[in-house]
């Protein structure tokens, strides 16, 4: 299966296709509201607003599989995105990304990708042993670890990177400059 084939469904309740999304560097990545990593969101629609005229966007997918840090439904989310940090680029329903009840998407993310850690700095240190306890075999597997999971998608469909959690922004708006 494709990229381009996967559907996933809007926060507003309407399915689209990826494939709309065809020819644009995508960035999709699992958000929530009351996490550590939450303020993200302010360098994420930044990004957007540098190169969504450049053919790039980014898909954001809320998600409540990490110690509930993503309360509320589908409009209450959007509006503490759209109110706090201004978010402007396409939101999802609030879905599971790991396990059997998994948005397609992720599954496609998750079954195409490996993780390669947290790196060393201060919250990936905070963020291991959280992992750990809820997925002793975290290191061997390609389930999302946590919130602000992000994935690089090529204009072709195919996945470049996975950034965690942990990863800064700016590491990701060098590469999303060279390859726009």
């Amino acid at each position: 299966m494709n990229f381009y084939d996967l559907k996933a469904t809007l926060q507003n309740g309407e399915e689209v296709s990826m494939g709309n999304y065809k020819g644009k560097l995508l960035l999709v990545v699992n958000t929530a509201t009351g996490c550590g990593f939450t303020p993200q969101y302010k360098e994420l629609e930044a990004l957007y607003e540098d190169f969504k005229d450049k053919g790039f966007e980014i898909l954001d997918f809320p998600c409540n599989q990490f110690a509930g840090q993503t309360p509320g439904n589908d409009e209450e989310i959007h509006e503490f995105c759209t109110l706090k940090y201004n978010v402007s680029f396409p939101q999802f329903k609030k879905s599971d990304v790991n396990g059997e009840n998994a948005n397609e998407v992720f599954k496609w993310l998750t079954s195409n990708s490996e993780f390669k850690g947290f790196g060393k700095n201060p919250m990936a240190l905070l963020l291991k042993p959280i992992v750990k306890k809820m997925d002793p075999d975290y290191k061997n597997n390609g389930n999302i670890k946590w919130n602000f999971t992000k994935f690089l998608i090529s204009a072709e469909g195919s996945l470049i990177q996975r950034y965690e959690p942990t990863e800064g922004v700016d590491d990701l708006r060098k590469k999303v400059e060279e390859l726009l």
